[in-house]
């Protein structure tokens, strides 16, 4: 049988449209451009840890060496030697300056005191010299006439030495010049008064009156106020000498407990009764905390027996020396100025101002007396003082005889008992004289014992400041061998 060929007939046409989209215009062609690689990605980053500071590394160290007897040990030596040192260097320091202010109280602030109070007696005997020469006239001495130029010449040397010692600028540098201007100016009214009076113009007495009041209301003043400042000097170098060096004290009893400790620490843990270096640095401790106190209390006292025996008596002394002067000074102007210039009282009496002003130095005179004599200690320096009062008493007698002969106008004789003009004429002059010799006695007395217990105080403190400083260095030296031989037995 034949195949049959079977013929599919076509599907009908789809006779619905299609639709065409629309024609894309022609571009430009678009150029090539080179691909850029891929980035390479970072590797991942470790945050860095915070760095610490050396101070806190080395505290970290300390704790770590802290939990072994080894760092103990170090650690216990060098707080040992600091110690030993820090009570050196303080000893040192405290002791030097004191050293230096009882120095100074010696060979500065006291003799400039003395300089300062020889100026004022030198300026107000100069001027009792000046007018016990006016008084007599073609009569005067040449006894007085002398002591009046070396007066005149002490106060202008010990001028020179005031501004030589004082700082520039400072006011007892303007008080010295004060001083060195008044000076000639003052010598020249004296040799003007002595020229008029020895030709026997009255106009003398007037040239004398304003040197006096030259004298009293400027120049004395102006010595006064250098006096005093010299003083307060004098006072503030006794005040840093003498007082206890407790910064130094206390640093040598922490730094001998450290070392007890030390010691017995070692004795508990070893077994061991001493240890050579840290005994070495206990008794090197120990020699200079000893001499600290005992030669700064010598010292104190040294220093404070020369101002209770010394500078005290001296200041009185001077006082009374110059109310002597100015007392005499006094006398012999009333009899200058016969009644030129008075004083009414509150009573209403009406009295020579210089006479009035004589009883005011004579008062004083009296209490300073016997002021001095209850300071003074010893024979030598009592006798003085008692020979001056003994001859202010029979002063006042002569000067209330000389005073009844001016009021009777008799002066002629009121002269002649004040001055004297002749051997055993019984004067004032006289009296004055030996209390004025007997004071200087005792001031020199005075000075004397100052010196030798100020000396005796500053010798106290010789070599104490470096002498200290080495027996420290040693002795740290012996704390830190002391612990390093019992670092060795961890070796």
């Amino acid at each position: 049988m034949g195949e049959v060929e079977v013929r599919k007939n076509p599907a009908p046409p789809d006779n619905r449209a299609v639709p065409t989209l629309p024609a894309v215009p022609p571009q430009p062609p678009t150029p090539k451009t080179e691909q850029s690689p891929a980035p390479i990605p970072a590797p991942p980053t470790t945050p860095t840890p915070h760095r610490r500071t050396a101070f806190a590394e080395g505290i970290d160290r300390l704790r770590t060496a802290a939990t072994t007897e080894p760092g103990r040990l170090r650690a216990i030596g060098a707080v040992l030697a600091a110690l030993v040192i820090a009570f050196g260097a303080v000893t040192a320091w405290q002791t030097t300056s004191r050293t230096t202010a009882a120095d100074d109280v010696l060979h500065s602030s006291q003799p400039l005191s003395s300089d300062a109070a020889d100026i004022y007696r030198s300026l107000a005997d100069a001027n009792t010299m000046a007018s016990s020469g006016y008084l007599a006239g073609l009569q005067e001495t040449t006894a007085t006439r002398t002591r009046y130029e070396a007066d005149i010449r002490t106060a202008a040397a010990k001028l020179v030495t005031a501004a030589a010692n004082s700082d520039p600028g400072s006011p007892s540098a303007a008080t010295i010049t004060r001083l060195n201007e008044l000076l000639p100016r003052y010598k020249g009214l004296v040799e003007s008064a002595r020229a008029n009076n020895r030709q026997g113009f009255p106009v003398g007495g007037a040239y004398l009156r304003t040197a006096n009041d030259t004298m009293q209301n400027q120049m004395l003043p102006a010595a006064e106020d250098l006096y005093q400042k010299e003083n307060e000097r004098l006072r503030s170098d006794y005040a840093d000498a003498t007082p206890y060096p407790w910064a130094a004290i206390a640093l040598g009893v922490v730094a001998l407990a450290a070392l007890a400790w030390a010691q017995r620490r070692n004795y508990r843990r070893t077994n061991r009764v001493l240890n050579h270096g840290l005994v070495a640095a206990t008794t090197a401790t120990f020699i200079v905390l000893a001499w600290l106190l005992t030669g700064h209390t010598l010292a104190r006292a040294g220093l404070n027996g020369s101002y209770a025996h010394g500078v005290r008596s001296l200041n009185v002394l001077h006082d009374a020396r110059i109310a002597s002067l100015k007392a005499r000074s006094d006398e012999n102007l009333t009899l200058v100025s016969r009644g030129a210039e008075t004083r009414t009282l509150k009573d209403g009496t009406v009295m020579d101002a210089y006479d009035w002003a004589y009883d005011q130095e004579i008062d004083k005179l009296a209490k300073t007396l016997a002021g001095a004599g209850a300071l003074a200690d010893d024979s030598a320096g009592s006798k003085p003082v008692q020979v001056a009062n003994q001859s202010m008493k029979v002063w006042k007698a002569r000067h209330e005889l000389a005073r009844q002969a001016n009021d009777s106008g008799d002066y002629q004789k009121a002269r002649d008992r004040v001055i004297g003009t002749s051997a055993g004429a019984q004067s004032t002059g006289e009296c004055f004289d030996s209390v004025d010799t007997s004071l200087a006695s005792a001031l020199t007395h005075e000075t004397s014992e100052f010196k030798q217990a100020a000396g005796d105080g500053l010798g106290a403190m010789t070599g104490l400041p470096e002498g200290s400083a080495a027996l420290a260095v040693l002795g740290a030296a012996g704390a830190l061998l002391g612990i390093g031989r019992r670092l060795s037995e961890y070796r």
